[in-house]
């Protein structure tokens, strides 16, 4: 049956759509309705009363199965704790109405199930490729889309390029026209001159890249190319078992690693509906809390160089090279670490660990009240900052904006409070929000954020219970060391874990966490195999990016440097 949090909202769609929808449940709290392609609008208009954010939508390929395809819509009511995974089936060829007027967060994702699968949606407002290149021929999530089969750039970039400033000339000239036409006046298009602003700009940091239509310096229109670091991270996951995709969830917010793999290691365990050991449980906790920490460092640190203030980035950077002295003494790695296994955890805490992370914690305390002295009350600095790109609740979360950008607009959403996992009920800690939703506000609160995720760090290593660090499932965790080389039972384990991987059931499930940029999900298809048949990651900056244009407009050149660091845009997680 659907959780009690939902029932208020399935009750209203059954009362007006009950001919159109079918209601299941798919382990336990994850409330699944499907619905025909001619009654979504309807639907999901319905829907957005009750469920004011729309996280993601992806496609999922069933070949060879009729219909071949589902699109998945994920929707949340953070304040009522409730969420809604929409399903719906679709033919080969046929198209799907867009509900962009209704989410203004379907945007990007809609592009992106029709790059990738090819699935059109009629009435969207620029469906294009936005992960492939221009030129890319087929669509690679497709399961008839051989994973190894690459393709070469033809198309010279400096044509791609004057296209793309062609049809955002004309997308700039066709609105002043008419803002022109409104006041009675003629408008004079030669003042206006289009500017590229990355790849190589410093401050896209060689994966980023945005047009800009200018009025003077003023920002009248923009648009965003991304991709440039597109590593098929979803289609590889199809092809390797469900620990081998540990090390690529690194690669995805690779300023916080482990973040990634808890998380994806989260979504496996409640697919197997095991819970880890309390020991794994508060070592995933110290782990994100420290990651946490140093993603925050490399945000404000970088926006601070962006902005011509260099000292601050050693400060950051100072601190950050504490930690990774923590991670390398826990697993070898540094950046990527891959310390998360399902069921538990890859590696026990070795001795001296714990006061070492206590030192850990000094150190990030200085760091954080230096870099607070030098920029909070910095005048120039504060002239840079505050009032540059700013948002508004609603807007925010219109276009699925969570984690600090969200928290920056004054929404004390984290999911940590929201819906706690790993324990994170136990901790006391304070939600720091915003007011003017500025890029000053999105400095602030993660300033805020280093202090309070401190505060967890203290707390977790007062009390990290003893034990196993993963569950004594043969079928899901390695057996010890002694046991491989002991009895034949052990070495009969480590062969068949080896061999096939972890093997969930049949089913779907999807599991978020409240990672340094907000929700980070993962929404897994099972067939039952030691593989999985799909794997959906909801990044959290995607869908934060795709307002920059819209929070830009109106703004000085300048501060759109300013704010884009400030959102703290993940190359890793945008592209995948």
């Amino acid at each position: 049956m659907p959780t009690a949090n939902n029932q208020a909202a399935l009750d209203i769609l059954r009362d007006k759509h009950g001919a159109s929808i079918e209601v299941s449940c798919v382990y336990g709290e994850d409330c699944v309705v499907l619905t025909q392609p001619e009654a979504l609008l309807a639907v999901v208009g319905e829907l957005h009363n009750s469920f004011p954010f729309l996280l993601d939508v992806c496609g999922v390929d069933y070949l060879p199965r009729t219909p071949r395809f589902e699109v998945v819509y994920h929707f949340a009511d953070p304040e009522r704790q409730r969420r809604l995974r929409l399903k719906v089936p679709l033919a080969e060829g046929a198209e799907l109405v867009s509900v962009t007027d209704i989410y203004r967060s379907a945007n990007w994702f809609e592009r992106e199930a029709y790059d990738m699968f090819g699935i059109k949606f009629r009435g969207h407002p620029d469906l294009r490729r936005i992960l492939c290149h221009e030129d890319f021929v087929g669509h690679p999530l497709r399961k008839d889309y051989p994973a190894d089969k690459n393709q070469p750039l033809t198309t010279p970039l400096q044509h791609i390029y004057e296209q793309e400033e062609e049809r955002l000339a004309a997308r700039s000239e066709q609105a002043a026209k008419g803002m022109a036409s409104e006041a009675g006046e003629t408008d004079h298009l030669a003042d206006r001159v289009l500017i590229n602003i990355g790849p190589a700009h410093p401050a896209t940091h060689g994966t980023l890249r945005f047009m800009a239509v200018l009025s003077g310096e003023t920002i009248e229109k923009m648009d965003i190319e991304i991709g440039y670091l597109h590593r098929c991270f979803e289609k590889m996951c199809e092809t390797h078992d469900y620990n081998q995709i540990i090390p690529y969830t690194d690669r995805l917010n690779y300023c916080s690693a482990p973040m990634n793999n808890n998380t994806w290691c989260r979504t496996i365990e409640k697919l197997l509906a095991v819970e880890v050991p309390p020991r794994a449980q508060v070592m995933r906790v110290i782990l994100d809390e420290f990651s946490r920490c140093i993603d925050h460092f490399v945000c404000v640190a970088t926006n601070a160089v962006d902005l011509g203030a260099l000292t601050n980035f050693w400060l950051g950077f100072q601190a950050r090279e504490r930690v990774y002295h923590l991670f390398e003494r826990l697993c070898g790695a540094r950046l990527t670490v891959s310390l998360a296994r399902v069921g538990g955890m890859g590696f026990d805490l070795p001795d001296g660990w714990v006061a070492l992370a206590r030192e850990t914690l000094k150190a990030i305390d200085q760091s954080q009240r230096e870099l607070d002295s030098l920029l909070s009350n910095n005048r120039i600095f504060k002239q840079r900052m505050v009032g540059t790109a700013a948002i508004s609740q609603r807007d925010a979360i219109n276009w699925g904006f969570t984690g600090p950008c969200l928290r920056a607009t004054g929404v004390p959403l984290d999911l940590r409070v929201a819906e706690p996992y790993c324990g994170y009920e136990q901790f006391e800690f304070d939600i720091p929000v915003g007011e003017r939703g500025d890029a000053y506000d999105r400095f602030a609160v993660r300033m805020a954020e280093i202090r309070q995720s401190m505060r967890i760090i203290e707390q977790a290593l007062d009390n990290i219970p003893a034990g196993p660090i993963a569950v004594e499932d043969p079928a899901i965790s390695l057996p010890a060391r002694k046991d491989i080389y002991g009895n034949i039972e052990g070495l009969m384990n480590q062969f068949m874990l080896v061999i096939h991987g972890v093997q969930p059931p049949k089913g779907e499930v999807y599991c978020s966490s409240e990672a340094a940029n907000g929700e980070l999900g993962f929404y897994v298809v099972s067939d039952g195999s030691g593989k999985p048949w799909r794997v959906k990651c909801r990044p959290p900056c995607f869908a934060n990016f795709q307002a920059f244009p819209h929070m830009c407009q109106g703004q000085m050149i300048a501060d759109a440097i300013a704010a884009l660091g400030s959102m703290n845009i993940i190359a890793g997680e945008l592209d995948r």
